[in-house]
């Protein structure tokens, strides 16, 4: 005798001994966390619900009651069906244990599931939940208004405990990013929010159509005492995520509801939040069921509809959201600020030299992950910023220093655990002789600081650069840097600086010798009086021009043999930026005596570090006492050992790697399209592409109008190199092949 076989029997005996109804058929129904079953009989239908939770039944009991309420005000929801006893909900014992079971009447019709989503649908859907609601304002339960459930959005922190059950890392961190955004943006306003019982789960399988309109509603089993405007965010996430744009059918939602039941302006205010709340909710309880039941497609199939909504809805500006829902209810639009005036304050408080990106300047509000908004309501795609190396306000960065600073934050000359787990971790990921390490507030100063330990080292005054080099802006910085001096604005040359021709990354191993050795020349005026040799591997500001293969090797070598040190600059290629190796000297073969860290090592909080081996540091701590007040204090620790967690988590490293990959293919793609792009460079998510005129003369003026059309396009590049015709990519590690499609559809449409 078959299972389903026994269950019909059991069910059969169930309906006719406590409802006196002889089914004809039992059809077991999909179901999220309770048992269900479709009964047929001879002239009727029904659906019979169990469950296996007893402490459920005054909760049950009070659904039925708001079952009675809203069917007597004519309201097409399914009726409570008496048991033999007159109860609507009984215990019963089922298998030698107590089940809770009640009948409800079926309501016929199509689901909104089973048909497809239109204008005249979701006006209806607006104007049916606003009577509802509007119902439901008029009636009041202690049971509904005492009930705590995860699925009710003010109860969202029962949801949040599940957040690690959803299985792909980036899908869990924009979980945790909406609910900080939820705390930082809503919660404050909550108690201005008005309450009211509300059903609290109107999806596509609990609405019934009939002509094109809603014409009922079932399960009324999430129905909480809430916050009003959560109805109505629920409702818009389940009637647009079966499409592509979500505001288009969110504000003829809200529009229909406002006809019925008036929202408030605060209520529109935290809208664009409560859908996002909805969401992360959502993905929480159904990562945490799929694991209970791996097999229950109901589940499934809802949670990859939820998942693709959150990955386009963080694209979406919340300002622009919010002016769309004040547009659905005819209230006015935010205001903007002026840019112009902005602009005025920035000249009258800042020097003139402290420069701008792009003709048209931007005024940024808020950020995430690779994504930036303005006031406006613009989404711009960051391709530029290198600093946010993780992803822009990236939500376990924001929590480790708040957590951090909200217990300690000292400067260094006291004990605390920061600074020793992060230095260890930072640490096992170089050399095992590079094994000490100092923390200073920026890259800047930890170039400063590295040229200052080499000269206590080598007790030498000479210092080797490589030509458009860009080491920092301190004093030191600027007098390495070549990019900075040779500038015709800059201070010139020193003559205790000693500079390499910028060696072109595509000669070949003979000619990279050749053009070491004929630098042996300069050294021999210099024998004994080189201090150090300090050369990024990827040249950023020079237009991301990679030294060739060997070139390090071979450089380090002569230095060395000349008793200085060597010295790499890892302050924009670090961290796994570019791909194969976690530092891009590593690329290179080579052990540098010293590193350089900063901008990204903490996600854009100021913070730099100097890495270098013992012998090295057993010989500066006999000279002056060296101390940086915040260089290393809890907060920038705690900030930067989440970095190094994130990158190991979301195998950053490895996109790096694969999505540069992709990208660097896509612009050799268009460079055959084009007679306008000269080389393309760098590795990983550390490219350039040098813009050129059809002569192969460099072409700043199309280098600077490809910018700035990206710009108006929302895409966000930087330009540079010796001549500024060099497009400068350099994006937040989370970036992806998607986003490198849209960047190169809207380079082409601009070159070609």
């Amino acid at each position: 005798m078959g299972f389903f076989y026994l269950v019909y029997l059991y069910m059969n005996s169930l309906l006719k001994t406590h409802f006196r109804i002889n089914p004809i058929r039992i059809k077991k129904l999909n179901g999220y966390d309770n048992f269900n079953y479709l009964i047929e009989c001879t002239s009727k239908k029904y659906v019979l619900k169990t469950y296996s939770d007893l402490k459920i039944l005054p909760f049950l009991e009070a659904e039925t009651d708001a079952l009675i309420y809203i069917n007597s005000n004519n309201i097409n929801s399914p009726k409570p069906i008496k048991l033999i006893d007159g109860s609507y909900v009984k215990k019963i014992v089922h298998k030698k244990k107590e089940i809770l079971v009640r009948l409800l009447s079926y309501l016929k019709g199509s689901f909104v599931g089973e048909v497809s989503t239109s204008v005249n649908l979701t006006k209806s859907l607006g104007k049916f939940l606003a009577n509802i609601d509007l119902k439901f304002q008029l009636w009041n339960n202690y049971i509904i208004k005492s009930k705590k459930s995860e699925w009710d959005l003010n109860s969202y922190y029962l949801s949040k405990e599940n957040i690690n059950d959803i299985e792909n890392s980036y899908d869990r961190n924009l979980v945790l990013y909406f609910f900080q955004q939820y705390e930082l943006e809503v919660l404050p306003l909550s108690d201005k929010l008005r309450k009211s019982i509300i059903h609290n789960d109107a999806n596509e399988w609990n609405l019934i159509v009939k002509d094109n309109h809603i014409n009922g509603i079932i399960d009324y089993g999430d129905i909480s005492y809430s916050h009003l405007i959560n109805e109505l965010a629920i409702a818009i996430v389940y009637n647009s995520y079966r499409e592509s744009d979500y505001l288009f059918w969110a504000e003829k939602l809200i529009s229909s509801y406002h006809s019925t039941l008036p929202l408030k302006e605060i209520e529109i205010k935290v809208l664009y939040y409560k859908i996002s709340l909805r969401l992360c909710v959502s993905a929480c309880n159904s990562a945490k069921a799929k694991k209970i039941s791996p097999n229950n497609k109901y589940i499934t199939h809802s949670e990859t509809k939820i998942l693709k909504m959150l990955r386009e809805w963080i694209k979406i500006n919340p300002f622009r959201a919010e002016n769309i829902f004040r547009k659905a209810c005819n209230f006015s639009q935010l205001s903007f600020s002026s840019i112009s005036s902005l602009i005025m304050k920035r000249k009258k408080n800042f020097c003139s030299n402290l420069s701008l990106s792009y003709e048209n300047p931007i005024y940024l509000k808020k950020s995430a992950f690779q994504y930036m908004y303005d006031e406006k309501g613009n989404t711009y795609l960051d391709a530029y910023n290198n600093i946010p190396h993780v992803g822009h306000c990236h939500p376990k960065t924001v929590l480790s220093a708040q957590n951090q600073i909200s217990r300690l934050n000292t400067n260094t000359r006291y004990l605390y655990d920061s600074i020793y787990n992060y230095s260890e971790k930072l640490l096992a990921r170089f050399p095992k002789s590079l094994n000490k390490v100092f923390f200073v507030n920026s890259g800047s100063e930890a170039t400063d600081l590295a040229i200052r330990i080499a000269k206590h080292y080598t007790k030498k005054d000479k210092i080797v650069v490589v030509e458009q080099g860009y080491h920092g802006n301190t004093q030191i910085g600027i007098e390495i840097s070549d990019y900075k001096f040779n500038n015709p604005k800059g201070i010139g040359q020193k003559n205790h600086i000693l500079k390499i021709p910028l060696p072109d990354s595509n000669i070949s191993i003979n000619s990279t010798r050749d053009l070491i050795n004929g630098f042996d020349n300069h050294l021999e005026l210099y024998k004994n009086e080189i201090s150090l040799f300090i050369s990024e591997t990827i040249l950023g500001c020079a237009g991301q021009v990679s030294l060739p293969d060997n070139f390090l090797k071979n450089i380090y070598t002569k230095i060395r043999n000349q008793g200085g040190v060597c010295i790499a600059d890892e302050v924009q290629t670090g961290f796994g930026r570019t791909g194969d190796n976690f530092w891009a000297f590593e690329d290179q073969g080579v052990v540098p005596d010293i590193i350089v860290l900063g901008k990204s090592m903490a996600n854009g909080h100021p913070m730099g570090a100097v890495v270098t081996s013992e012998i090295i540091t057993e010989s500066f701590s006999k000279g002056v006492e060296f101390f940086s007040s915040f260089g290393g204090n809890p907060v920038s620790c705690e900030i930067a050992n989440s970095v190094l967690d994130i990158i190991d988590e979301e195998k950053l490293q490895s996109n790096s790697k694969n999505v540069g990959d992709y990208y660097k293919k896509a612009l050799f793609k268009l460079k055959d399209k084009t007679n306008f792009i000269g080389e393309i460079r760098g590795k990983g998510l550390f490219l350039g592409v040098e813009i050129i005129k059809k002569n192969g003369v460099a072409n700043p003026i199309l280098a600077q109008k490809i910018k700035n059309k990206l710009r108006k396009n929302f895409i966000l590049v930087g330009t540079d190199g010796e001549l500024n015709n060099v497009i400068k990519t350099k994006p937040p590690l989370c970036f992806s092949k998607e986003n490198v499609d849209q960047l190169i559809n809207k380079l082409q449409k601009i070159i070609i």
